[in-house]
């Protein structure tokens, strides 16, 4: 069971990144950030959900914020979605889900009767001190960057 919770301190990542950046908890150190995690990259929730954040960067940005995206894709279609959207921030790839298994987000899931192990569109707000201000379960694509605008003006 995962200890990602409010309060407790962010589990370590380190992971590969869009643009030929790496995502990692070390580089953010004293540094507050947003680490969303998203099914699929180049779905319709998803692109929504990435879309809502690059627009919201101006004003994250302005409060200090770093976001960063993380699917279980491979780096090449991750790639391919920033591109075609132009995503600034990272989007990294877990493909081994082991840093959504660290913040418990990497569940079974179903659909059309099935039942699968995926990622659950979930948000962790980490403050500079390291640790979990906010997290955000099954998030709605569409209200997600303003949620997350509103909690990180008060870090």
């Amino acid at each position: 069971m995962t200890n990602a919770t409010e309060g407790a301190p962010a589990p370590d990542f380190s992971m590969p990144a869009s643009g030929g950046r790496t995502a990692s908890l070390a580089e953010l150190k004293g540094k507050p950030f947003l680490l969303y995690f998203y099914p699929k990259a180049d779905t319709p929730g998803c692109t929504k959900q990435a879309c809502g954040v690059q627009e919201a960067l101006p004003a994250l940005g302005k409060i200090g914020l770093t976001v960063i995206g993380v699917s279980p894709d491979p780096m090449k279609p991750i790639e391919k979605f920033a591109q075609k959207f132009n995503l600034t921030f990272p989007l990294a790839s877990d493909e081994d889900h082991k840093v959504a298994e660290a913040y418990g987000v990497w569940v079974e899931k179903s659909m059309y009767g099935k039942t699968y192990m995926g990622m659950e569109r979930s948000s962790f707000l980490v403050a500079a001190d390291g640790r979990i201000a906010k997290v955000w379960r099954k998030v709605k694509p569409e209200a997600h960057a303003a949620q997350v605008l509103e909690a990180a003006k008060e870090l």
